[in-house]
């Protein structure tokens, strides 16, 4: 067995963590910058827009801004920012709105 084979992800519940409204707009701004970061790396190893993605020529079709991905690609993005959000409150911090 590959070392590679044994790694079993170890991922925090944080399903009973419940975000206050006011952070929503954060979300919002959160997954902009998820997607930005992710393709700010992509352009950097030398991606380019493509109208499907394609690992030999390094085309993608999301290398596009945040408000111009599918639905369900920027679900992704905002998904990935709540489970941050709900992390840093599960962990005992806490986030306030100035």
């Amino acid at each position: 067995m590959k070392k590679r084979d044994t790694y079993v992800p170890k991922v925090v519940d944080v399903a009973d963590i419940q975000l206050p409204e006011e952070l929503t707009p954060l979300v919002e701004k959160m997954a902009k910058n998820v997607h930005d970061v992710w393709a700010a790396s992509r352009i950097k190893e030398g991606w380019t827009y493509g109208p499907f993605r394609d690992d030999k020529t390094k085309t993608n079709p999301c290398l596009v801004p945040y408000e111009n991905l599918p639905d369900n690609e920027r679900t992704y993005d905002r998904n990935t920012a709540l489970g941050t959000l709900k992390l840093i409150i599960k962990l005992g911090f806490k986030i306030s709105v100035n």
